[in-house]
């Protein structure tokens, strides 16, 4: 790549050919305000429309200010971000914006969080300059998981981006015409109404609440005040590393001091996702090993993550028979709470609510779907992101740092590090690994770790000999690059055995309702370290050594993969239209 010299406000600077002002002056650590701009993942999410206006800078030279976020850099380029024009041309967009913009900040979802409300304050703007003539838009929490408020969107467009380009979902785009343009689904139509997979990378990169989760705090804290129902929380696998962002502790592992503010909250019981995650391995590996000596269709995909089960639903329906049928591991501990817990415990199942605390706004929408029901009753009733999770902390008082480290409520509290790592890319297809190689060839693994199919690259493949046969393997994050594997497979170009598929860039650890990071990569690659960590320092790393789940079978399941099994934990999927 050939360099381009510059200097910004004097300071000198090289920068590659072809970056844009903007990332060139956070080489040197200058920050130029933007709202439609974001790197994230490596991935550029520069709208090259340049539709916010707000990062213009001077350029010598040149007689009207340019868009940072849009216009490349050139040798001998000299670029001035602070002068008097540029701050009032930044401010005077600002201004703009808020004119068209609800006002109602002490009530918005985003207060304190909002990339709009902080650019506000950063240039000093206190009151509205001017008047807009603001459209009203209908509301949208049809799909019980994602709420689109369009009245707060300023067109910045990273969300057409990130859906488009990235996760190539394709619903959104510009609808209308001068100031009545808006983002939103082809005809206006209610999210649940679309193809939408609701992976809520989306939610991820607006700058302001035009879209987030629907909310279903205020049914949880209903429930933990109704004393005649018992109230089950479970926790995902990647929320112990993403939780603790909010107290100062990136990167950590804050499991006990999770369990202990969730019994604070009021929990009757406080059960692991991770439990429900082993049984998923036990499940997919008999899955896997029953398609490859009986001649089943391969290759077999993972079916843990509800965007991507539908996105195939929508996208590629003729290869509805590969994927995974097992349940996701909250739903099958959902199941198995409100069946083998009550049975063993002799509570009534329908005095049982089990809530989830999840990294996903699909999961939302996934206990929504009619088959992830038992006997009439739901398998999980309600789902809080992290970010839920730490507005009910808030509201509570709790104060998280000085709690102490309490373990998970049995029987469905153990779990082994297989588990853990669910909650990063190349997690799942690991565990199973660990499990199907054992099984396959009789043999312990010494070494359990598969490194190859570990990292943040989009792609990934990795060759496994097992019994002498040689296994291969595909990993793909972001739904853009589940694309291209899929291609693969319905044109007969791939010869994989077993692919694993996760909605979004990074897996659950960067999912849509985790802590917002607008394209910290650094802070991802922590998540995932930490996962990692918690894995190696467990005592048990293979899902089928988990002594727990050992005794759901012979207890309760019987065989793996057999008739109670394949009743409780599995489940079917239907061709959707595409809209």
């Amino acid at each position: 790549m050939s360099k381009v010299n510059l200097t910004i406000n004097g300071m000198p600077v090289t920068a590659e050919k072809g970056m844009t002002i903007v990332d060139a002056a956070r080489l040197v650590n200058i920050e130029i305000p933007t709202l439609c701009h974001l790197n994230i993942h490596d991935i550029k999410m520069v709208n090259r429309t340049a539709s916010c206006r707000v990062c213009m800078v001077e350029v010598e030279g040149r007689r009207n200010l340019a868009p940072g976020c849009a216009t490349e850099v050139f040798e001998d380029m000299k670029v001035h971000t602070n002068t008097a024009r540029a701050i009032k041309s930044r401010r005077t967009m600002v201004e703009l914006l808020l004119s068209d913009h609800p006002t109602d900040c002490l009530v918005c979802e985003r207060n304190n969080n909002c990339q709009l409300q902080s650019l506000a304050a950063n240039l000093g703007i206190r009151k509205i300059k001017y008047e807009g003539a603001m459209s009203e838009y209908k509301k949208d929490s049809s799909s019980e998981a994602l709420y689109r408020n369009s009245n707060k969107c300023i067109m910045c467009r990273r969300c057409e981006t990130m859906c488009n380009e990235v996760q190539t979902v394709g619903i959104y785009s510009a609808v209308d015409k001068g100031f009545e343009t808006v983002v939103s689904p082809a005809f206006g139509l209610p999210m649940i109404d679309t193809q939408c997979v609701f992976c809520g990378q989306c939610t991820q990169v607006c700058p302001t609440a035009a879209l987030t989760e629907v909310s279903h705090v205020a049914k949880v804290w209903e429930l933990l005040g109704d004393e005649d129902v018992h109230v089950v929380v479970q926790t995902a696998p990647a929320i112990r590393v993403t939780l603790g962002e909010k107290y100062d502790m990136n990167g950590m592992d804050v499991t006990g001091k999770m369990v202990a503010a969730l019994r604070r909250l009021g929990f009757d019981r406080v059960f692991d996702t991770n439990f429900g995650a082993d049984v998923t391995i036990v499940e997919e590996a008999h899955e896997f090993i029953d398609r490859i000596k009986n001649g089943g269709r391969l290759p077999i995909l993972t079916s843990c993550c509800p965007s991507w089960v539908k996105f195939i639903e929508h996208q590629f329906p003729n290869l509805l028979d590969i994927p995974s049928t097992c349940k996701s591991p909250h739903i099958i501990l959902g199941t198995l709470t409100k069946t083998y817990y009550a049975e063993k415990y002799g509570i009534d199942p329908k005095k049982i609510r089990m809530v989830s605390v999840m990294p996903c706004i699909a999961k939302k929408y996934e206990v929504m779907r009619p088959e992830m029901q038992h006997e009439g009753h739901k398998n999980v009733d309600h789902v809080i992101t992290t970010r839920e999770l730490v507005q009910m902390l808030t509201e509570a008082g709790i104060d998280f740092k000085s709690l102490p480290d309490e373990d998970f409520d049995h029987p469905m509290g153990e779990s082994t590090g297989a588990a853990d790592i669910f909650g990063t890319t190349g997690g799942v297809i690991e565990a199973a690994l660990r499990t199907t190689y054992e099984w396959l060839t009789g043999e312990e693994l010494k070494k359990v770790e598969f490194r190859k199919v570990r990292g943040l690259e989009g792609l990934k493949e990795a060759t496994v000999k097992i019994n002498g046969q040689k296994i291969k393997i595909g990993v793909a994050h972001g739904l853009g690059n589940a694309r291209i594997l899929l291609d693969k497979i319905q044109e007969g170009k791939a010869d994989y055995h077993a692919i694993e598929i996760m909605a979004c860039p990074g897996g659950c650890i960067d999912g849509g309702g985790q802590p917002y990071h607008m394209g910290n990569i650094e802070l991802v690659k922590k998540r995932a370290a930490a996962l990692y960590k918690i894995d190696k320092n467990k005592p048990l790393r293979k899902s089928h050594e988990n002594p727990a789940v050992k005794k759901l079978y012979e207890e309760y399941l019987g065989e793996p993969f057999g008739e109670v099994a394949h009743r409780l934990l599995h489940t079917h999927f239907e061709e959707r239209d595409r809209i």
